[in-house]
């Protein structure tokens, strides 16, 4: 199992975005947040590993975009890939590289892997039949074309696919279609168009045998990529579209088409790496061992609509080209929901009924901890979870404000001002010492298992709970009693809690960066930033004592509480669709 296995080094993606809009807090919170703690956490412990992301720049959103708006879609792609990359570097999302499937690298990159999958004979043409328009004189792709769909009877249905149900289907079973294009109010007619597929039953044995290897995997991802390998056809990879990457065949009937962006897109985690090891080492050849070493940890974080393409159709892309390795592990979250208090109802996000939550707007209300920490306590693991704005400022206010730093601020406050700006020089520890001490390596080895096993929201939890036990043994010292008293006691009450205090600063840095800095800076101590070369296994430093004597600057405030009133007319300008 995966779990027993030392690798050599890790890469790790997350699903890419499309160019065509904001970022909303579902995809951090499935896809995003989840990527990020984990590789801060490796990053910690001295491991080798890239986080490697990047726009998704071509398919039918943007052009569909492009035309309502009356610009190119280069236009949407430069105005969304600028926004969306500055929401993530302000959110903390700490990418080594993100990147643009807009790239002429990665049209080179496509090409390849379209010229070795032809090659090897899995890819033929075939004759489909789809929606034509003949106002505009154009075949429409996907979601060009809206009507009812054959399986759920929603109204508003795209070509191929439904996003009420999920379902998936021939264009031609589409009901009652219309046209979805400005200026175009026609009714499509079917015609024939000749098309590129890829053969994937020819991959069914070899997916199977290898999702077989990985039972660890979380039961939603694995419920969906057998479900689709149970049932494997062949799919077509070419559009009617002159946005896209150019098919590499001398074919008459391949000028006026292009590769489907679904199977260039992650075919862009390849192109970003060669980037990354261009940019980085000068060196055109750095890329291959992080997808062609067997020693290499390949781990695709998603949400769960991303699972399919992660865990069948980009592994049989992978496998067709003969030494590319296959993930290890395919971390898929569920939906993040949004909950209606005048409503009492959860209702499923979209931009039709206003109700998402852009990553710009929220990062102009709140510090990035606020966001990171209340995503990750509801992170949509293993089922649907729903934003709640009072749940929000309760978790954090309740949480991380009354446990964590209200803990760390009267410890540091009292050690500051009755022991000269330093760690207090202890007396004789008794039990109750001891057991908090002892507390500290097994809370972290907590956290560390969690985030080991992808389970973000326990390894949160773990760390409160740190938080929590720390609490328990200061209220019980009441070294604000004993400083009247007993100024030995309360010296070893404080030293203790300066080492709880430390162990934090480590434990919540995969969660909060931001905090973990400015407590980092009270304590003088470095976290380390690890990366792609390694380095020292700082994580655990976390559980060394730091000595009696070591300054103390000045405490602050980490996580200042959120006003009540304030939630309150935050969750009124999302109600009326402000907070995109």
């Amino acid at each position: 199992m995966s779990e027993e296995r030392v690798f050599a080094r890790t890469l790790v993606t997350s699903a890419l975005p499309y160019a065509n809009g904001l970022i909303h807090l579902g995809h951090i919170a499935g896809a995003y947040l989840p990527a990020d703690v984990f590789v801060r956490y490796k990053r910690m412990r001295g491991e080798k590993i890239l986080f490697i992301g990047g726009s998704d720049e071509y398919g039918v959103p943007i052009t569909l975009t492009a035309l309502k708006e009356g610009i190119s879609p280069k236009d949407v792609i430069d105005r969304y890939h600028s926004a969306n990359a500055e929401s993530f570097a302000q959110l903390g999302i700490s990418y080594d590289l993100y990147g643009r499937t807009s790239w002429d690298l990665h049209i080179d990159t496509t090409q390849q892997f379209f010229k070795n999958l032809h090659a090897g004979g899995y890819i033929h043409e075939e004759d489909m039949e789809l929606w034509y328009s003949v106002q505009s004189d154009r075949f429409l792709p996907d979601r060009y074309v809206k009507g009812v769909c054959p399986r759920c009877g929603y109204a508003d249905a795209n070509a191929d696919e439904c996003e009420s149900c999920g379902a998936q289907y021939p264009p031609h079973d589409l009901r009652e279609p219309r046209a979805n294009i400005p200026g175009d109010s026609s009714t499509p007619v079917l015609r024939n168009s000749r098309h590129w597929f890829l053969d994937l039953p020819q991959f069914a044995e070899r997916i199977k045998s290898w999702l077989d290897e990985h039972p660890e995997w979380r039961a939603n991802v694995k419920g969906i990529a057998y479900g689709w390998v149970g049932d494997l056809r062949t799919r077509c990879i070419t559009r009617d579209t002159d946005w896209g990457v150019p098919i590499p065949l001398d074919d008459p009937g391949a000028a006026s088409k292009r590769i489907y962006v679904w199977f260039d897109a992650p075919i862009g985690y390849v192109t970003n790496t060669r980037q990354w090891g261009i940019d980085v080492h000068g060196d055109a050849d750095a890329w291959k061992p992080w997808w062609k070493d067997q020693d290499t940890r390949l781990i695709h974080f998603m949400g769960k609509d991303n699972v399919p393409f992660h865990t069948v159709i980009f592994p049989a892309v992978l496998l067709g080209q003969g030494d590319f390795i296959l993930p290890d592990q395919v971390p898929g979250s569920e939906y993040l929901n949004v909950f209606n208090r005048q409503t009492g109802q959860t209702e499923k996000g979209s931009k039709s009924k206003g109700n998402m939550i852009s990553v710009r707007w929220i990062l102009e209300q709140f510090d990035p901890d606020v966001i990171r920490y209340y995503l990750c306590a509801i992170a949509p693991e293993s089922k649907d979870s729903s934003f709640d704005w009072d749940d929000l400022a309760a978790r954090y206010n309740g949480e991380l404000c009354d446990v964590v730093g209200n803990f760390v601020h009267r410890s540091l406050t009292m050690a500051v001002k009755n022991f000269e700006d330093q760690v207090p020089q202890p007396g004789v520890l008794d039990a109750e010492d001891q057991a908090m001490l002892d507390a500290i390596p097994a809370q972290l080895d907590l956290i560390a298992e969690a985030l080991d096993g992808f389970r973000f929201r326990q390894g949160l939890e773990r760390f409160i709970d740190l938080g929590r036990k720390a609490n328990v043994y200061f209220d019980g010292k009441q070294p604000w009693v004993t400083r009247k008293t007993d100024l030995e006691r309360t010296a070893t009450t404080l030293y203790v809690c300066c080492q709880v205090v430390h162990a934090l600063a480590y434990a919540m840095t995969p969660f909060l960066p931001g905090g973990a800095m400015r407590l980092a800076a009270i304590l003088g101590v470095t976290l380390g930033k690890g990366g792609p070369e390694g380095g020292a296994d700082v994580w655990e430093e976390g559980k060394r004592l730091i000595p009696a004597g070591t300054p103390l600057n000045p405490p602050q405030v980490l996580f200042p509480k959120l006003d009540k009133d304030r939630i309150a007319e935050l969750a009124e300008i999302h109600r009326n669709g402000g907070a995109m």
